[in-house]
């Protein structure tokens, strides 16, 4: 038998196979660069789950970071201006 997980949990909803986690787990440790630049392939799949929160948090500071430089830099010129206006057009796309 193996790891105890079974085709189908308790409510019904099908459960996600082992094979299938191994899969996920390989992706975001290619998509995290603290565990995708590691030499080791012997990576747990408890650390690149680690590492993908950190680094999702990392990139929510950065993001909150960025926000509030730009709110700070809008405030500082002229509505009307030349700058306003790229900015604006930036910020659309």
């Amino acid at each position: 038998m193996s790891s105890g997980r079974s085709s189908s949990q308790s409510s019904g909803s099908p459960s996600i196979r082992d094979d299938q986690i191994i899969e996920l787990v390989s992706k975001l440790r290619q998509l995290v660069p603290e565990t995708r630049d590691r030499r080791s392939d012997q990576v747990s799949a408890s650390k690149v789950l680690q590492e993908t929160c950190s680094y999702i948090r990392n990139l929510q500071r950065e993001v909150e970071d960025l926000s509030e430089r730009l709110s700070q830099l809008l405030a500082t010129i002229d509505a009307d201006s030349a700058e306003a206006a790229i900015f604006r057009s930036l910020i659309m796309q």
